[in-house]
C-alpha cells in the first residue's frame, strides 16, 4: 500500500497593522491650544492589542493655527453649520479662524485617504476633534467638532477619546 502525504505550509503571517488616524495630542505631542498634550497610554496599548498603528494628526496645526494658540469655539450651533458655510469658528478674542479649521479638516481626510484609514480616534471636547462633545457659543455642547464631522460625512468611523489615562 502506497500513501502520499501532502504537507501544506501556510506561511501564516500575522495581518498587517491597520492604520488609524489619532489626534496627535493623544499620542503625547504638545499641540493643544495651550501647548500641552493629552497623552493616553491606555489608548496606545489598546491600538497595539488590536493591531492598529497610529497615524498622528493635529487638524489645527495642519490648518496653520500654530501652538500655542488662542482658545476657539464654533460660533453658535455646531460643526455642520461651519462645514456648510453658515457659521464660523472664533477665538475668545473674536478672530475668525474658520479657514484654518477647514484646512485642518480637509487635511485629516486627505491623510485618511493617503493611508487607507477607515477609523479615527479623536480628542473629545475639541472644536476640531470632539466626537460627542465640542465647544460652541463659548460653552461645552453635545455634538462633533469640525474635523470629526467632516470625517464622518466621508465615511470615516470616528471615536471620541478623552485622553490622559
Amino acid at each position: 500500500m502506497h500513501c502520499d502525504i501532502l504537507v501544506v505550509m501556510t506561511g501564516a503571517t500575522p495581518p498587517a497593522p491597520r492604520p488609524v488616524l489619532v489626534s496627535a495630542c493623544l499620542l503625547g505631542r504638545a499641540c493643544r491650544f495651550d501647548g500641552r498634550h493629552n497623552h493616553d497610554q491606555v489608548l496606545e496599548n489598546e491600538l497595539a492589542r488590536r493591531g492598529e498603528v497610529a497615524v498622528p494628526f493635529c487638524p489645527e496645526e495642519h490648518g496653520g493655527l500654530g501652538t500655542p494658540r488662542p482658545a476657539a469655539w464654533i460660533e453658535k450651533s455646531g460643526a455642520a453649520a461651519v462645514l456648510d458655510g453658515r457659521e464660523r469658528v472664533l477665538t475668545e478674542g473674536g478672530a475668525d479662524v474658520t479657514p484654518g479649521f477647514l484646512r485642518g479638516a480637509h487635511g485629516a481626510l486627505e491623510a485618511c485617504r493617503a493611508h487607507g484609514i477607515e477609523s479615527a480616534y479623536l480628542k473629545e471636547r475639541s472644536p476640531s476633534c470632539g466626537v460627542h462633545n465640542t465647544h460652541a457659543g463659548g460653552a461645552l455642547v453635545a455634538g462633533p467638532g469640525v474635523t470629526a464631522e467632516h470625517l464622518r460625512r466621508h465615511g470615516i468611523a470616528v471615536h471620541g477619546v478623552e485622553g490622559r489615562r
